[in-house]
């Protein structure tokens, strides 16, 4: 009985020892989305807002976009932006001009942010910025609500 204690003790120990935990690589650009180059049509903004529902408007704010609303789902998200993928290689010529702005609201959860990052990965999205919602953000919104 004793042998089979250490037994398990030496295979818990081990198995704690070689499983390390991970994590999600994120990788922040450089600079500032003000100074990038970045074309207005190339520009997807998505605001992560609660039960899992993603509000979203192509653009520019100053222009006062259309707020339109969609999940998770794979009819959802990935839909917009392989969507928003083509509009730009049509327009630009490269679909990876695509710029995804990112913005978590007070209400959303994690998990949200984590299936947004697994979304853009699957997108294959190259460039992708993470932002606050802004005062005239949370204008918009409320004005399309």
């Amino acid at each position: 009985m004793v042998d089979l204690g250490f037994l398990l003790l030496t295979f818990f120990v081990f198995t704690t020892a070689l499983s390390l935990p991970t994590t999600m690589q994120l990788d922040v650009p450089k600079g500032d989305i003000r100074t990038n180059d970045v074309c207005e049509s190339c520009v997807l903004t998505l605001v992560l807002d609660k039960d899992n529902a993603i509000q979203y408007y192509e653009g520019d704010l100053a222009n006062h976009p259309a707020v339109k609303e969609t999940n998770f789902s794979p009819d959802g998200i990935r839909k917009i932006i392989t969507e928003k993928r083509r509009s730009v290689k049509a327009i630009r010529g490269n679909a990876d001009e695509i710029t995804l702005i990112i913005k978590p609201s007070d209400v959303s959860s994690f998990q949200n942010f984590v299936d947004m990052m697994d979304e853009v990965a699957i997108n294959n999205i190259k460039k992708y910025y993470m932002d606050e919602l802004s005062a005239e953000d949370k204008k918009l919104l409320k004005s399309q609500n």
